[in-house]
């Protein structure tokens, strides 16, 4: 038989939950593990990964595209969002790690606005890539209004004002979370202030950041489908591929946010006094929750994959670029 001494933090911790099952007692909770073990190593692991893609695709915006588009302009700023978001996780994994609760004020507000701000805005832009793919449909010569340069920077600065106003209350409820603790511990957004307040901010929030965007995001992409499909079905030429990027688009925000909407909503209202939920049961509830999270952020991994493949003038410039590089590095000596 295993002695407790052979056991992992983690594995220590479930042998003690076994035992305690039959007196209904949870013996700690089991969160500090997760941010620990399963929060620290995901978020450095999503920082190496995601910096390198958003990095790439920002300097190539920069230096490799001389010529935008409307669709440019959406992905350019879903990248910068990406990449500062990003920049944010290197100090939650070494807190996480260390178990360190205590942060400085301005390190707690900025960290989660930038955190929440980068999440609504991702799925913002993207619903906007996919309106932009369906009129260049119907519009191919771009005399939609929409499709103009200087319409898509107009939506683009409309886009961070909204966000900003969406994510404005959250920051009010971080700052009072602060002050009652004495400006020292750093709650997640589940966990701030009264739970009524916070559980109607949260509703709120999810509806209009997160299931409005993505129910146009799928509209727009269905029809988007549709007239692809009708095309091929004219013309015999192939759009299985962007019929597939369109779809994944959709899919991807629908897997990766909805888990960590439902729990948040779910771990605010288990708070409730009149649930009357069990520590242990809210425990468990927290737990999920938090492995939600890593789960969301995932996006700002996955999203460079999508600026290779929705702009083909984009990826040829990187190409070309990277070509002139090596043509030059061969030529010094």
């Amino acid at each position: 038989m295993l002695s407790q001494q052979n056991l992992s933090p983690l594995h220590l911790h479930l042998y003690k939950g076994h035992r305690n099952d039959n007196t209904d007692n949870c013996s700690s909770d089991i969160t500090p593990l997760l941010e620990r073990y399963y929060l620290s190593p995901l978020y450095a692991l999503e920082f190496a990964i995601g910096l390198i893609g958003n990095l790439v695709v920002v300097l190539g915006y920069i230096f490799c595209l001389p010529a935008w588009k409307s669709t440019n302009v959406y992905l350019f700023n879903l990248s910068v969002s990406d990449l500062i978001f990003l920049c944010t996780l290197p100090e939650l994994s070494y807190n996480y790690a260390h178990n360190l609760k205590k942060f400085s004020f301005a390190l707690c507000v900025v960290n989660r606005y930038i955190l929440h701000v980068n999440m609504y805005s991702s799925i913002l832009f993207m619903m906007w890539v996919s309106v932009d793919r369906l009129l260049l449909l119907h519009h191919l010569q771009r005399e939609h209004i929409l499709l103009t340069l200087k319409a898509a920077w107009c939506i683009t600065i409309l886009n961070w004002i909204w966000v900003n106003v969406q994510i404005a209350p959250l920051i009010i409820l971080i700052i009072q979370d602060l002050r009652e603790n004495d400006w020292t511990v750093c709650r997640d957004f589940a966990s701030l202030g009264e739970p009524k307040v916070t559980l109607i901010y949260s509703i709120v929030l999810t509806i209009t950041g997160y299931a409005m965007p993505l129910v146009a995001l799928f509209l727009s992409s269905q029809r988007t489908v549709s007239v692809l499909m009708k095309r091929e079905e004219v013309l015999g030429t192939s759009f299985q591929r962007p019929v597939r990027i369109v779809r994944t688009a959709a899919i991807m925000f629908l897997v990766l946010y909805i888990p960590i909407h439902i729990m948040r909503i779910v771990r605010i209202a288990s708070q409730l006094p009149e649930l009357n939920l069990s520590q242990c049961i809210m425990d468990y509830i927290k737990a999920v929750y938090t492995v939600t999270r890593p789960i969301a952020f995932a996006h700002s991994v996955i999203n460079p994959i999508f600026y290779f493949l929705m702009t083909d003038r984009f990826k040829e410039a990187l190409q070309d670029k990277w070509r002139q590089l090596k043509r030059m590095l061969m030529i010094t000596p």
